[in-house]
């Protein structure tokens, strides 16, 4: 059994966990209580078995915990923090666009396997390269390949048949 100082890994993990959080959900409410949820979840494992990549561990529990609270039906959405994607001098349209398209790629991101969520995220919010998504979820690297191009599939329709309910 490990024996933590988490005051210590909370300060030094703490802005990881938030920012992986924060990416996937856009609001502080939930955010916060993915946080706690997360260094609940780490805490715990922790007195089951020896953890040896805190970081890595914590950003996959807290993935899943944001994929988990974008499932539920009454997630806070406010997707505002989300959008702010760079841009030179956005104007309010395009503003409005790309909180529409934040909204629904939260959604979306709700609709997928947990794994395939799972991995998506890895990739894309946090940068992490094939060979480090697959340790992290415990399959092989062309595992990985696979789980995204289903992600990225399921996302696409997701997405196209959204527009097209919003065109008609």
């Amino acid at each position: 059994m490990q024996v933590l100082d988490w005051k210590v890994v909370v300060e030094k993990y703490g802005p990881i966990v938030w920012q992986t959080s924060y990416r996937l959900l856009g609001n502080h409410a939930d955010t916060a209580d993915c946080f706690q949820e997360t260094f609940v979840s780490a805490m715990e494992l922790s007195r089951r078995q020896r953890v040896r990549n805190f970081p890595g561990l914590l950003v996959r529990l807290a993935t899943a915990r944001a994929i988990d609270r974008l499932r539920r039906p009454n997630c806070n959405g406010d997707t505002a923090d989300l959008a702010t994607l760079p841009s030179a001098n956005p104007d309010p349209l395009q503003q409005a666009q790309q909180r529409e398209l934040a909204a629904r790629l939260r959604d979306a991101m709700g609709q997928l396997a947990p794994q395939e969520a799972q991995a998506f995220c890895l990739r894309y919010f946090n940068d992490m390269s094939y060979r480090q998504i697959a340790k992290q979820l415990g399959i092989k690297t062309n595992a990985t390949g696979v789980l995204l191009h289903r992600a990225k599939a399921r996302l696409r329709q997701y997405l196209d048949a959204s527009a097209k309910r919003e065109q008609g």
